[in-house]
Formats: structure tokens, sequence, C-alpha cells
């Protein structure tokens, strides 16, 4: 007995040395020495998946397989391996996040930083080493049905959230596959639509948060978009992923495709794909005529290397890619263990939530004070207040432990003191995935007059609304139908605000929406999604526990009509043909808004459109967003260093509670441009955190990047010598000081 002990010490004590010992080894020493022992028939077996969300590895040489799996908000439940229905698992629960949307409106890089923490630390828990987000295509149409899974419609902001995001992850061990690499802003023929985009727009806006996530976070995967681009898909497409990716970036990462997004053995062989996922197959269990052996990377490549019609290296640099992943994650040994429905990611969650939820107007009805309401009556309106907001809109569904609801978290604060009562309103009708509207008009028409009845009797009313995960709402692989809300919730507001003008609209959703009935209500507050602590952190602001601080990370127009993707009919959005042009190039978002009238005119007359647009001015411009306090600014210093310059501007508290403020670095070019130049830019941020009455000095940072623009003849980055302006701001239209500099 004593001898076994003794055996079983030595050989423990042998594992542990033999793995430090290959920890030691150089990664790409260690990618060399296993390429050199695989077979060719190994080398083809980690390019392609083995299940719906499993790739691969090299059981021969103890290379283990890769585990993915569906974030960007939470790791999804466990899928059968062949197939997409749940496998029923009792213990792959999780913690529902808020959405990106979400992340992106606290503007708050630290907390960017600890939603990647805690969302890797479910992931490792779980076995995952790949999670499949976050995602970072730009909010070029308010109708994009995926745009709550992305950052808003500034690349920037998307780009630092990302890289904070991404960072904190992949120190945990669990790689980000940052997503749909590139041009996947719509919804609507994603699988076939080409986008057609001017080279400087596509460097300046679409590309740029993906750069900044490969240089600056030096992400370990990137999965490739359905949508083509030069008329060739962005899963293969060689100029973009060879060209631009892997040789100007040198990026050392693996590229994934979107589930079905790979098209074509020979464009997938050299068009810089490393990983085929999900293509046409039902798994090999249910004997389908395609199985995983049959992928555009499996046996019809093995036999392009066998022929001789591809060379040996070009299989060789696709293994090298994924075998660094695999030991970047599976094969790491500092992985952590991590945690699943941790009280700490709750608090995360909570957090998160909280700085994210975004006040947009306030008459002095809120904070509400629970003791205020005592003895008092009050009506929570809305399906949003008891419905699940992680269940539906594809891919990022979460299987949740718990859900707080918003009614359930007002029962909580209220219900004590207060005569709180709940009518539903209206009815979404469609079950998560079912395509067709089935309401039934006469039950919509009963729930309106069941509201309309209770708020007469109501001292306050709470209306929980908005959007939900329902397709054509916010939900994978289908657009928005219109700009309003639906559900005939435009009609149902009005008419409660009729009745009883101490309304607060607390509006759930990924996207910009009219307000037709804005000057009705006493309070807007936009949740976005909130996640599993959605009805907590929605009350903490209510009453003031939390004083909010979220800014837009998108531009709210009066209508549909004033976005500049919708201003060149069809061909601007959602394409003709299957082309779709961006004919507003680099004038997206709220650099478009920041135009006068008599420019954007001349604009669209430049570009062939005759369309005129609703109104001159935003209803809540981009970086948008009340406080329960006020801030003021001082004067903007501006010092040289050694990169650039900084900006120091002093920030007071002037209200009555504590708070935080967001301060806005834009940069415009003072004067005539060799080329058309945007108002102003987006450049830096940074977030305070103020008692009452306290003043702090804000550091901002301009470097002579910040500056440059893409020059289309020498198809390279270029900067112009002169006066730049740079403001500073509490949103895109809200200038509060300004600084010039002299570039010479």
């Amino acid at each position: 007995m004593r001898k076994a002990h003794i055996f079983a010490s030595a050989l423990l004590t042998l594992m542990v040395v033999n793995i430090n010992a290959q920890d030691a080894v150089p990664l790409e020493e260690r990618i060399d020495n296993t390429l050199a022992r695989m077979t060719t028939h190994e080398k083809i077996a980690v390019l392609h998946a083995q299940s719906k969300f499993t790739s691969s590895g090299v059981p021969r040489l103890g290379i283990r397989q890769l585990n993915m799996d569906d974030g960007p908000h939470g790791v999804r439940e466990e899928l059968e391996w062949n197939s997409w229905s749940p496998a029923r698992w009792t213990n792959d629960s999780a913690v529902a996040f808020p959405s990106l949307t979400c992340l992106a409106a606290t503007w708050n890089r630290q907390l960017a930083r600890t939603y990647g923490n805690a969302i890797s630390e479910e992931f490792a828990y779980r076995g995952k080493d790949l999670l499949l987000g976050p995602g970072a295509n730009l909010a070029r149409t308010p109708l994009n049905g995926r745009a709550f899974e992305y950052m808003g419609e500034d690349p920037l902001l998307a780009g630092e959230m990302a890289v904070n995001y991404i960072e904190a992850a992949q120190r945990n061990g669990v790689g980000c596959c940052m997503k749909h690499f590139v041009l996947n802003d719509q919804e609507t023929d994603r699988f076939s639509v080409n986008v057609n985009v001017s080279e400087r727009a596509m460097r300046e806006l679409y590309l740029r948060p993906f750069e900044m996530a490969v240089k600056r976070a030096h992400v370990w995967s990137l999965m490739g978009s359905y949508n083509l681009w030069h008329n060739i898909h962005c899963c293969h497409n060689q100029e973009l992923l060879c060209d631009i990716l892997k040789d100007e970036w040198q990026w050392d990462g693996a590229l994934v495709s979107d589930w079905g997004g790979t098209t074509d053995t020979w464009q997938a062989v050299m068009g810089g794909l490393d990983i085929e996922m999900g293509t046409y197959t039902d798994g090999k269990l249910r004997e389908s005529e395609f199985g995983y052996n049959n992928y555009y990377l499996a046996d019809p490549f093995e036999q392009l290397i066998n022929e001789g019609k591809v060379p040996m290296e070009v299989l060789d640099e696709k293994v090298r890619r994924v075998l660094r992943l695999i030991y970047r994650t599976s094969m790491n040994p500092q992985k952590v263990i991590g945690s699943l429905c941790s009280e700490a990611h709750y608090q995360a969650c909570r957090e998160i939530a909280e700085e994210g939820i975004t006040l947009l107007r306030n008459s002095g009805l809120l904070p509400l004070e629970p003791s205020t309401l005592a003895g008092k009556r009050v009506l929570v309106v809305g399906e949003n207040a008891t419905r699940s907001l992680t269940q539906g809109g594809g891919s990022s569904e979460l299987k949740t432990l718990r859900d707080i609801s918003p009614l359930e978290a007002l029962l909580g604060v209220f219900g004590g003191t207060a005569t709180v009562t709940y009518a539903q309103g209206y009815a979404s009708g469609r079950a998560i995935y079912d395509r067709v509207d089935n309401v039934d008009a006469a039950l919509q028409q009963r729930l309106h007059d069941e509201a309309i009845a209770a708020a007469r009797d109501a001292d306050l009313i709470i209306y929980v609304g908005g959007m939900n995960k329902n397709h054509r709402q916010d939900c994978e692989n289908g657009d928005r139908e219109n700009y309003n809300l639906s559900f005939g919730q435009d009609r149902l507001i009005m008419e409660l605000a009729d009745i009883q003008p101490h309304i607060i609209v607390c509006n759930f959703g990924g996207n910009a929406y009219a307000t037709p009935w804005l000057d009705k209500v006493a309070a807007l507050v936009h949740c976005w999604y909130l996640g599993s602590e959605a009805g907590t952190a929605l009350v903490n602001i209510l009453t003031g526990k939390t004083n909010p601080s979220g800014k837009l990370p998108m531009t709210f127009a009066h209508c549909l009509a004033d976005y500049p993707s919708m201003m060149y009919g069809a061909e601007g959005y959602p394409g003709v043909d299957k082309q779709v042009y961006y004919k507003e190039g680099i004038f997206m978002g709220y650099r478009w808004f920041d135009l006068s009238s008599k420019d954007k005119k001349a604009q669209l007359k430049r570009n062939g459109s005759t369309a005129s647009f609703c109104a001159a001015h935003t209803v809540f411009p981009f970086g948008y967003g009340l406080s329960y306090t006020s801030f003021s600014y001082g004067t903007p210093i501006l010092t040289s260093t050694a990169d650039g310059w900084d900006i120091t501007v002093p920030v007071t508290n002037t209200g009555e509670r504590e708070g935080k403020e967001t301060v806005q670095l834009y940069v415009g070019r003072k004067g005539k441009s060799a080329v058309e130049r945007p108002v102003k830019e987006l450049k830096d941020f940074a977030k305070v955190n103020l008692k009452a009455g306290e003043t702090k000095n804000v550091s901002l940072h301009l470097t002579n990047a910040d500056l440059c623009y893409w020059n289309e003849t020498t198809h390279a980055w270029d900067i112009e010598t002169g006066t730049y302006v740079a403001y500073v701001c509490a949103s895109s239209t809200d200038v509060r000081g300004q600084v010039q500099l002299t570039l010479r």
C-alpha cells in the first residue's frame, strides 16, 4: 500500500513537472512541434466542426477540441451534439448579463472589463473555450433586428468597450470570437446581400472597432459575417481576411465562419477562413446527406491537398492559427476554473444594468420616494413588466436561473405602502420564433380597454413596454418592420397620459424608436435589455437608490426618414437585387445629424437623392442622458504631450445628489479641408463620479492619429496640417467648452 502511494505521488509529481515544462516551451515552438507530428487528415480535421458547437482536436497527440458557445450576453444552454434541440441539462442555467447596447450606454471602460471577466468565468465553468462575441457592428439603421447585440453607432465607443471586454475575458483563458466581420448591419437578406461602401467609410467606421480589438486587445478569434463585400462572402473574402486582417494588421488569430457562412471550397481555402462551422448539416445522427466530412474545409480540401492542387503551406498556415487558439484556450494551464450564477456575477449584472439605463426625459416626477407613495394607487401597465426578456432574440437566447421582473421588483419596494395593480395593456402575440403576427384584434382591444379603465383610478402610472425579442422586434434573422412601437403601444401610451399625466414610461429595446407621445409623459426611461437583474436595476433607478448615468450610444431621430440610410430609397436600405449601397458614406449616425439643413440637402443632391427629412434636429442626440443631479464644466486646458495633447477640464456636481457624468471629447477640423470632414467626431471620453458639490479635473487625450482620415487616393491614413477644434461635450450637441490646436 505504501509503495502504491509512493508511486502515485511520484507519478503526480512527474505529471506536474511535464505540464510546467510544456508550459515553459514558447507558444510558437509548441505549435511547430505539434504541426510536425500531424498527418494531413488530422490537419484537415481541426479546420471544421465535429458537432454543432465543437471543432476537433488531435486525440492521438493529446490536443484538445475547441468547445464554443454563444454569447455575447451569457453562456447559452447546452444543445444536443448534433441538433439545435436543447440537451435538457439541469445544471446549465446561467446569468443573463445586459445587452451590449446597455454596456455601451454605460460609457464605462471599467464596467466593460467587469463584464468580460464575469461572463468568461461562466464560460470557463461550463467547459467552454471560445465565447462567440462581443459584437461590434454599427447601428447604421434603427431597424436592425440584431442591434441589441452590438454597441451603437460610433466606432470609437464600440471599439473601446470591445477592447476592455476582450482583454478581461481572455485574461481568464477564454477566447473571444468578435463578430461579425464585417458590414453585417442588417438582418434582411443577411445571407446574400452585397454591401457597397466607400473605401473611406469602410476604414473610418465599419472596420475601426475590429481594428482596435485586433491591435490593442489582440483578440484571439474573429467570426466572419454572412453578407458579401465586393460580391464575395465575408467568411472567405481574401481582400478582407488575408490582405487587411492578416497581412496589414498582422493578426495571428483564427477566423471562424458564421454558422452556414461558408459557400465554396476554393474560396474558403484561399480566402482566409480557418475554422468552418455550421455548414448545411443536420448532424451525423440524423444521417444527413451532408455530414461534417462534407464541409468545404473537410474532404474536399483534403482532396485538393492530396492531388497537389493546393500547397501544403496553405493548409499548415490555417492549422497553425487553430493550434494557437487551442493552446491559448482549451490547453491553457492558466485558464480559470470559473463559477456559475455567483452573487458576484449577479452584482456585476446589476451594476452594468443600472449604469446603462438611460434617463431621457424627467419633468421632476423622478426619483420616486417610496414614502411619498404611501396610500397611493400605482398602476403598472405593459407586457414587459412581466415578460422574460432573456428569452428569444436568436442565438443570444439564454436559460437563466433567476429573472427578476420589473413588476416583481416594484411590488417588493412599493407593495407594502402603496396599492400596486397591474394591467397588461397589449399582447405581443407571437411565439418567440413565429414569423406570423397572431395577435387577436379582440384580445388586443380588451387589454387596451382594461388598462385605460384602470388608469382612471390611478395616482401614478408606470408603463413598462417597448420592444421584445420576437421576430421583427429585436431578433436575429429579421429586421423591424417600422420605427414605431408595435402592438398599439403608441396609442396606448397617449391615451394613458391623457387620463393620468403622472406617467413614467420605461421602454426596453436595443434600437431607437419614435416617441410621438413624448410631450405628454412625465418621464421616459430607456432600459435596453437588462438581463437577470432587470427589475432590481430598473427600480433602483426609479427610486433614486442609484442615480442614472447612462448616455445614448445611438441617435434617436424624430422619424425613420431622418436617418441617412433611409434617404436613398431601397438602394440605401434594405437593398435592391441583393445590393445595398451605403451612399451616406462617412456621414452615418451623429455625423449626419451634426450637419446643417443646407449641408444635408447638398449631400443628398450630390448623391442623387431628392429625399426630405422630418426635422433639422434630433429628439435625443448621441451621447445624451439625464441625471438626478446637475454638472457644470469649467474651462478646458490644452497641454502638449510626447504623443499628442491632453485636454483637462474641471467638472463640478452642482446638485444635491452624488452622481456620474460622462465627459465626451470630439474633434473637428477648422476651415477648408482637402476632403469632406464631419463637423466633429468622438475621439475620447471619461466617466467621473462626483459627490454633491465636488469638483474633479477630468483628463482626455488626443494623438495625431485621431486627426487622420483615410485617403482613397493613396489607400492609407493621411493627416492635414492646420487648425483643429477639440470640443468638450456632455452629448454630441451639448458643447461645454472648446480649445484649438494647430498641427504644422
